[in-house]
């Protein structure tokens, strides 16, 4: 696939501030992006299902010895068990990068159970087991009323947060507010922060996805291309405030739907999670690689949004939304579901290792 050192997305880390992340962990894929520039990788549920179909001849073995190592664990719990062993081998190949930068870079993110949502304990405690896998993981916590509590505290026992299912200037707000309360209180007591590197992830496509649903059900016509820019335009908002502020979160994309979504972003001193094969698409492309996180979004674009689209402006603005109303905005909810239906569609799959199927079977017989 030519020359990795002259690919668009290594030529934007050797020459900008802007890193960017393997929006997988698949060994083939991961192998990819570090060649490429990548500094780190994520998962969730809907990534390890989809990895676990294009690799399973890798982990079929694996998972038969998991099931039968452990006789009394429910499917959700051999669900975990291999989310948890695929975070630590991807974890393993970022892990030169990660002692080279000294933990400033090299890092995977591993998403606490979505089912959680609700329950800020269960969230910690699983966070807090996540944390002794490997020396760089960072754990993935839903931006919802109950996250935001438990960001706080996860950040003051010394954990990195990644924090996820964030669509919105306020929540983005929320969660740097939470690191910085863990923060403190983990300064006040003495203990160090040079190892805390927490990042905030805003869903830049989940909102454009949003806004798209919205004007097909309510009938609203406007400009096609101001659809691909509802996003962007939350996402430099909430960059301008993270900077004026001094927050010490540094801020995600993910949910990529088109170049926008990579080449809005380029200079500013962000992470882009980039799926494989947005890679290998921006990588073959002849888009300039400029820095372009300075430029705002045009002025008759946001009045477009603004005019038409009411929830638009509550992710817009950063007191749009109050934090009880995070569970319930539309982007955040259709992004729950989609990640709970892709644990559930996981255990489907482990299910035929633990209860294959009598009629399938007696099929191929």
């Amino acid at each position: 696939m030519g020359d990795p050192n002259s690919a668009p997305l290594h030529i934007m880390v050797a020459t900008t501030p802007t890193d960017f992340w393997n929006d997988s962990c698949s060994v083939e894929e991961l192998t990819y992006a570090i060649e490429r520039g990548a500094v780190g990788a994520t998962t969730n549920p809907t990534i390890v299902l989809n990895v676990l179909k294009k690799e399973m001849v890798l982990w079929k073995d694996r998972i038969s010895q998991i099931i039968l190592d452990n006789p009394h664990w429910s499917e959700t719990e051999i669900a975990f068990k291999l989310v948890e062993e695929m975070a630590v081998k991807g974890a393993g190949q970022l892990l030169p990068l990660f002692e080279r930068t000294h933990g400033g870079k090299g890092r995977l993110s591993i998403q606490t159970n979505p089912q959680f949502y609700r329950n800020a304990d269960a969230i910690i405690e699983q966070a807090a087991h996540f944390n002794t896998l490997a020396p760089n993981i960072q754990v993935k916590v839903p931006s919802t009323k109950a996250g935001i509590a438990a960001i706080e505290e996860i950040t003051y026992r010394g954990i990195n947060i990644n924090a996820t299912v964030c669509c919105t200037v306020p929540q983005a707000l929320a969660v740097a507010e939470a690191v910085e309360r863990g923060l403190n209180r983990r300064g006040q007591t003495g203990r160090s922060l040079s190892n805390m590197h927490p990042v905030c992830t805003i869903m830049v496509g989940r909102l454009d996805d949003w806004i798209q649903v919205l004007a097909t059900r309510d009938g609203i016509i406007v400009d096609p291309g101001v659809f691909s820019w509802p996003g962007v335009a939350v996402f430099k908002k909430a960059y301008g405030i993270f900077a004026e502020r001094g927050y010490r979160t540094r801020l995600l994309v993910a949910a990529f739907r088109h170049h926008l979504h990579w080449s809005e972003f380029i200079g500013g001193d962000v992470v882009l999670t980039i799926p494989y094969e947005w890679q290998v698409l921006y990588n073959a492309s002849d888009v300039p690689v400029i820095p372009r996180m300075h430029i705002p979004v045009e002025p008759k674009i946001l009045e477009s949004l603004r005019s038409k689209f009411p929830d638009f402006c509550r992710a817009y603005e950063p007191d749009g939304l109050c934090m009880d109303e995070f569970d319930t905005y539309g982007a955040t909810v259709r992004t729950l579901r989609g990640f709970i239906s892709s644990l559930h569609d996981l255990i489907n799959v482990l299910r035929d290792f633990m209860l294959p199927n009598p009629d399938v079977i007696s099929n191929e017989k």
